[in-house]
């Protein structure tokens, strides 16, 4: 399974010659910016239920409208925190920093890792 995932992220962080950093920065960046916007939403429509809970003078209706909109916005908030923190931690560890991942001395140095130029392989330090 890790030569698997070994050679996936080798291919990945080699797109179009950028290292591993870039790509999964760039996909983080992406993925949480998205996530953060959902957020905001969920805020908003707790802000307007709350409104609404406000404005409702009474009316058991209203309440019951403006309770389950606050409650939807609570369960938004608690799918884009949880989005948010299995995004990265996947990300992470999927595309991970590992040895496998460099084909070159130069990169592999470069990333921390020692180059075995008995084997032309990166290996752990």
């Amino acid at each position: 399974m890790n030569n698997i995932i070994n050679k996936v992220a080798t291919g990945v962080n080699t797109i179009g010659g950028q290292n591993d950093k870039n790509l999964k920065g760039n996909v983080i960046n992406i993925l949480n910016g998205i996530i953060a916007v959902l957020g905001l939403v969920a805020v908003a429509v707790i802000i307007v239920g709350g409104i609404q809970y406000m404005t409702s003078t009474g009316d058991a209706s209203k309440v019951e409208k403006a309770k389950k909109t606050i409650l939807y916005g609570v369960i938004g908030m608690t799918i884009c925190v949880l989005s948010f923190a299995i995004v990265n931690f996947v990300i992470t560890n999927v595309i991970a920093n590992r040895p496998g991942n460099y084909t070159t001395s130069k990169t592999c140095t470069d990333a921390g890792f020692k180059w075995d130029t008995k084997d032309k392989q990166c290996t752990e330090k």
